[in-house]
């Protein structure tokens, strides 16, 4: 994560703020008498959020373990030739 100082990001508030969208990556503003912040586009927050979301859900963690569990030992649904076809538009 980049670090720049309040003073460079009032500066370059537009650059800075374009970079954070474009690059996907925050950018950590640092402030001498106060505390710090974080520029991130709301795009990379809103996922951050879903992220939480499901890894604070204990069934949804369940849920994701036990299809890795079946796709690894290949236990898991097999869809028909029909079903394959409808899905991927042949």
């Amino acid at each position: 994560m980049e670090t720049i100082s309040v003073n460079q990001f009032r500066d370059n508030l537009k650059t800075v703020v374009e970079k954070a969208i474009s690059d996907h990556e925050p950018v950590k503003v640092t402030r001498r008498a106060g505390e710090d912040f974080v520029v991130i586009s709301a795009e990379d927050w809103e996922r951050q959020q879903e992220s939480l979301h499901i890894l604070q859900n204990r069934d949804l963690m369940q849920q994701i373990s036990d299809s890795l569990t079946t796709h690894t030992s290949q236990q898991g649904y097999q869809p028909t030739d029909d079903e394959l076809n409808e899905i991927t538009g042949i």
